[in-house]
């Protein structure tokens, strides 16, 4: 079978050549041959692949987070006023739920989807509130969904106060910091919780 040059395979499929490469870095597109002076090279079975691929209908994810067990409550109205709204909009949707603090980014359900957004499985993200994705580095999904052809649609766009929005990081800063240094059931740290949240 005849090979196919990157600047091709990039005319094909609407992309730069350094896209090309960068598929080539992370894994998404690997070239068959790569010559002497560094020209890579496709099988057309591999261009069909990926177009067939990127036809394929994209869901659409529903992503609900509470910080503590506790807050099971609060997660369950996440997901029902979710669905209720994505049932609303005709979208074919799967939820992704999480516990966990905000500024924890090693959370299953976090991780899961960033590697549904890098394979390119999702047309939009749907949240409660843009903290309920990430305190800290909402921007920074963002932007990568962005590049992988996928939005992130906010329900509740009510905007805070400075105020509130710092007291809320630093309490989030300070209730993942205390745990690790004292323990979750520390007294300490349930004290000096309460004092910032009473301070509100």
């Amino acid at each position: 079978m005849a090979l196919i040059s990157i600047h091709k395979v990039s005319k094909i499929l609407s992309v730069t050549p350094q896209t090309l490469r960068n598929w080539d870095k992370n894994g998404r597109l690997k070239p068959i041959k790569i010559g002497n002076y560094g020209n890579r090279y496709y099988e057309e079975n591999q261009i069909k692949e990926l177009i067939n691929c990127n036809t394929k209908e994209k869901l659409v994810i529903g992503y609900c987070r509470v910080s503590s067990q506790k807050q099971k409550d609060d997660l369950d109205r996440q997901i029902e006023n979710i669905r209720t709204y994505m049932i609303a909009r005709g979208y074919k949707f799967e939820i992704i739920t999480d516990i966990g603090s905000g500024i924890n980014y090693n959370k299953t359900g976090l991780l899961t989807l960033i590697n549904k957004i890098n394979n390119r499985e999702i047309s939009k993200i749907v949240v409660l509130y843009k903290d309920r994705l990430l305190s800290f580095g909402f921007e920074l999904i963002e932007n990568f969904a962005k590049i992988n052809d996928c939005e992130i649609e906010v329900i509740d766009n009510t905007e805070k106060t400075e105020e509130q929005e710092l007291v809320e990081d630093l309490i989030q800063i300070v209730t993942v910091f205390s745990c690790r240094l004292q323990g979750k059931r520390s007294k300490k740290t349930k004290q000096l919780i309460e004092a910032l949240k009473e301070n509100d």
